[in-house]
């Protein structure tokens, strides 16, 4: 483990993010985010309810396992990275990449209110 302790981070991360994201009430972390301290502090800044997805260790399981509400964030980044535009970090500025990430997502909501399942393929 590195000096800063995991909770240090993450609490830079989420410092200010209250009025960003008001509707925002619990966190999926990492079982490297375990710890009253974290969870007290996410509850005292924004209301936040922090949980943990921890790996289920067993001794009948092997290789690679679905974690709950990770496959959620690992789908929707290979549903971003069909764009050739964010595959790679070209962007100087954040909100350049920021406005992209907003413009792939619109594109696959409309591709699926027009009726198509699958998310198109992308050459932006």
């Amino acid at each position: 483990m590195s000096i800063l302790s995991s909770g240090v981070g993450a609490r830079c991360l989420l410092t200010g993010l209250k009025p960003f994201v008001p509707r925002l009430k619990k966190i999926w972390a990492d079982g490297a985010y375990t710890g009253e301290k974290l969870a007290t502090w996410c509850e005292e800044q924004g209301g936040w309810e922090l949980e943990i997805v921890e790996r289920r260790s067993s001794a009948d399981t092997e290789g690679f396992v679905v974690l709950p509400h990770r496959w959620i964030v690992e789908r929707t980044l290979s549903w971003l990275m069909r764009n050739r535009r964010l595959s790679k970090d070209y962007e100087r500025l954040v909100q350049s990449s920021e406005t992209f990430i907003k413009v792939a997502m619109i594109r696959l909501i409309l591709r699926r209110l027009e009726g198509k399942r699958e998310p198109c393929q992308t050459r932006s």
